[in-house]
């Protein structure tokens, strides 16, 4: 019987669709919790350490959407599928969804504010170009977000494919669920990685 190579995911919205559906699915393998925290693969302190750490990295991750979301809102149809399941990656490792609301609602109000200082800066400029310091945005004013909305999803792929990245390189000293879960999360952050490059481009 001849071998049938499988059809191409065509590009555009439903290669996305797939591509995030999938993502999904990779979490969801390893999801469950477990004892393993205690068992001899690994110190019970060093896989909550792990995981409080993955879930902090997360919730600060979803952070940073939300504040892109906030300056960009043209990108909140491709961006807030993608923070909902950052999201999830945060209650998977035993954060708090509503700590995670609460410090996005903050950087979406931080991002508002400096867009508007922006704007004002721009608008009240001194005569040699610079704007007057009522008007720039604060230093304390977090995450930064870029003005140009192809360089702000540019710096999102960045940041979820070096979290992928450190994530990946930390799996061998995880205990087994634990491992799995990180691999899954992993693994979806790369294909958010996937999915904001493309739309930069």
């Amino acid at each position: 019987m001849p071998f049938t190579l499988p059809p191409r995911i065509p590009p555009g919205p439903r290669r996305r669709s797939l591509l995030a559906s999938a993502a999904g699915a990779a979490l969801l393998v390893g999801c469950s919790e477990s004892p393993d925290s205690a068992n001899t693969a690994g110190s019970p302190s060093a896989a909550d350490r792990a995981r409080a750490r993955a879930a902090r990295d997360s919730a600060a991750l979803a952070t940073r959407y939300a504040a892109v979301i906030a300056a960009h809102p043209a990108l909140a149809d491709l961006l807030r599928p993608l923070r909902t399941a950052v999201v999830r990656h945060t209650e998977a490792f035993g954060g708090s969804a509503q700590a995670s609301a609460s410090a996005s609602a903050s950087a979406s109000a931080s991002a508002s504010a400096s867009a508007s200082a922006s704007a004002s800066a721009s608008a009240s400029a001194d005569g040699d170009g610079r704007a007057p310091a009522s008007a720039q945005p604060s230093a304390s004013a977090s995450p930064a977000v870029a003005a140009d909305r192809k360089t702000a999803l540019s710096d999102l792929a960045v940041a979820e494919r070096a979290l992928a990245d450190r994530r990946t390189k930390a799996l061998l000293e995880l205990p087994g669920e634990l491992a799995r879960l990180m691999a899954s999360v992993a693994a979806a952050g790369a294909a958010h990685a996937f999915l904001l490059t493309e739309g930069a481009k």
